[in-house]
Order: structure tokens, then C-alpha cells, then sequence
């Protein structure tokens, strides 16, 4: 292969090249590498071709650690067909390269990929070394989470495989009055007046406003996704924001009121977004994190729960794999982690399935 590793300067077809891959991931687009620009990451898109065509693509995030200097992380990336093993070790070895000019501690990744798969040799033939990150959400992204498969599948059997709970709750929404659209820009404000109002309820910490109207701007105008709002009798009762790339959609927010919960709101929400995803063709339905520990004293037993309520099942990632650069800093880097993850898990640990955004 004659590969050579460039800078792309064309969103739509580097979206489209990320769309078509085997596993797609929002989190690599180019209007999500847009929206971290406002919490202080530098976005770089990459392409690896080969005599020309594009093999591969890496949004990677800049940020510059006080005193060490520059950590890239590429959110549930590289996009490459991970099954050849050629075309990924090159696509390795021009991020590998990319860091290193940019003088980078370390470039960190966390591909969509299960964890049986045999990225995690090729990784380790790499240079990179896998984070134990602990059965929770430890880590940036979360390192369990529930999909439903939606391949040669309809309504009628998606909705037998669901729990019988969660079907009864889905059909006595609808005949309670419960309704759901699709929101516009002008309905932000009150999504984010029920986003706020389950932060307080779950306790766990929200972004401002304006952040989410950047997400309407860099990722739903794109086409890259779109907001529910769920309603009755004039009442906004539940929310949620839906991405969609590829052949997939993740539940990236989810909000509810604590008015008339007895209606059901948010899981006639899921039930319509899970629709719309079989209508758009997606094969997945991805409710992104849960926790790893499945104990029914977990405290996130709960969100677990919701989730498999609707036939997803539980999915374990690769995990978050560290490419160390400058080994002294990236040391030092590490041992200031431990602390800073403590916290992170004790911000996430109650809103994980509601929050989670590769920060």
C-alpha cells in the first residue's frame, strides 16, 4: 500500500466517508468535533488514502494539558475497516505520526468495537496500552452499553421482544394522550427546563444552554440527528435527542418532568425514536451506557433495567487504549488521573444514560 495521511478539508465527504463505514460513530463526525471546539478542544480531521482513496478517517480532539502539553483523543475512533489488518496498522501509523508532530503526551482512542474483537492485538502491536478503566463509567466513554438489533426486523416483533412492561407502559401513554413530535430549535429552551429539572431530581450536573444550541447547529441541522418532545394537554412531560449516522442511532439525552410521570412519557418517546430508526434503515439502536456491574444492588440497576426493558441487550467495548508519546509526561499525566476520574465517576455515576458526551 502506498498510504499517505492528510489533512481533510471537505465535511461533507468526510461525513459520508464515516457514514459508510461498518461502524459509524457520530462521535467521529465533523460537526461533533465543531461542538467540542466550545469546551476547549482543537478538532483535526484526518484521512488515510491509499494511491488516492480514502481507506480511513480520525476526527481527533486537541486538548493542551497545564504544564505538559497536548493530549489527542479520537471519540470512538479511528473509522476504519477494523477486519483488515493491513489497512488499520497503516492508519495507526499515520496518527501515530500526526501526534508526534504535534508534539502530543500521548493520543488516546476508544474504537465501537466488542470485546472479543482483534483490534486489541492490533492495538497492542501498536504501542498502545489498554485502561483499566473498571466496570462503571471510570472511563471517557462508556465501556458497556445496550443495543437493539434492528436488521429484517418490524414494529410488531420489536415490540414482542420488549418486556411485558415496558410494552404495557409504551401502549398506556399513547391511550392517555401522551403524543410526541419532532422538536425545532424554538422547543430547546423547554427541553432544556426538563434536562434541568431531571438533574435535579437524578442529582448529577447538566451543560448550559448554549452548548445545546451549538448541538442543534453543528450536529442536528446537519441532518445528524433530531429532538422529541413528548406532550399532553399542552404539558411538556419528556425529551430526548436522537443521533443518527450511518446505519445507527444512539439516545444521547433523555429528560422527563416530574409532573404526571404516570403517563409514561419518556418510554413512548423511546418507542417512537426506535420507529423512526427502523424507518430510516439503521441497523442499530444504540441506548449507549449502562454499568458493567449487573447486581440488582447497583444503584444504576435501574438504568439497566429501562433499557433491557426494550429488548436491548448488553454490549462490552474494546475499551480506552493509551498511545504514550513522551512517557515522562504522560506518566505524570496518569497519576493526576486517578483523582480526576474519581470525580468525573462521581458526577456520572446518576446521569450517565442521560449525559455522557466524550468530555
Amino acid at each position: 500500500m502506498a498510504v499517505e495521511t492528510v489533512l481533510a478539508d471537505d465535511a461533507a465527504a468526510f461525513d459520508a466517508f464515516v457514514a459508510r463505514a461498518k461502524r459509524p460513530d457520530v462521535l467521529q463526525s465533523w460537526g461533533w468535533g465543531d461542538l467540542k471546539a466550545m469546551t476547549g478542544w482543537v478538532p483535526h480531521r484526518l484521512l488515510v488514502q491509499d494511491r488516492g482513496a480514502v481507506v480511513g478517517a480520525c476526527s481527533l480532539l486537541e486538548r493542551v494539558i497545564p504544564g505538559l502539553g497536548p493530549l489527542l483523543y479520537a471519540p470512538r475512533g479511528p473509522v476504519v475497516d477494523w477486519d483488515d489488518a493491513e489497512t488499520v496498522a497503516r492508519t495507526l501509523e499515520g496518527l501515530r505520526a500526526f501526534a508526534s508532530q504535534r508534539r502530543a503526551v500521548a493520543l488516546k482512542c476508544d474504537p465501537p468495537l466488542p470485546a472479543y474483537h482483534r483490534a486489541a492485538s492490533q492495538l497492542t502491536e501498536k504501542g498502545f496500552r489498554r485502561l483499566a478503566t473498571g466496570p462503571s463509567f471510570e472511563g471517557v466513554q462508556p465501556l458497556h452499553v445496550m443495543q437493539l438489533g434492528l436488521v429484517g426486523k418490524g414494529e410488531a416483533e420489536i415490540l414482542a421482544g420488549m418486556a411485558p412492561k415496558t410494552r404495557y407502559n409504551i401502549r398506556l401513554a399513547s391511550r392517555r394522550g401522551v403524543r410526541v413530535r419532532e422538536g425545532t430549535a424554538v422547543d430547546l429552551p423547554a427541553f432544556y427546563v426538563l434536562l434541568s429539572e431531571t438533574a435535579r431530581r437524578d442529582g448529577f450536573l447538566v451543560r448550559s444552554l448554549p452548548y445545546f444550541e451549538a448541538m442543534w447547529r453543528e450536529i442536528l441541522a446537519r441532518g445528524l440527528g433530531y429532538l422529541l418532545m413528548a406532550e399532553s394537554g399542552g404539558e411538556d412531560l419528556a425529551a430526548a435527542i436522537i443521533l443518527q449516522m450511518g446505519n445507527t442511532a444512539w439516545y444521547l439525552y433523555g429528560a422527563s418532568s416530574n409532573h404526571q410521570r404516570n403517563l409514561m412519557a419518556p418510554y413512548l418517546v423511546q418507542w417512537e425514536a426506535i420507529r423512526r430508526s427502523l424507518g430510516a434503515g439503521c441497523a442499530l439502536y444504540d441506548f449507549r451506557g449502562v454499568s458493567g456491574d449487573l447486581s440488582p444492588n447497583n444503584p444504576l440497576y435501574g438504568l439497566y433495567r429501562f433499557k433491557q426493558g426494550f429488548g436491548a441487550e448488553l454490549v462490552e467495548y474494546v475499551g480506552e487504549w493509551d498511545l504514550a508519546l513522551r512517557p515522562v509526561s504522560y506518566w505524570v499525566m496518569r497519576r493526576g488521573l486517578p483523582r480526576a476520574r474519581r470525580l468525573m465517576a462521581m458526577v456520572r455515576r446518576r446521569g450517565i444514560g442521560l449525559a455522557a458526551d466524550g468530555e
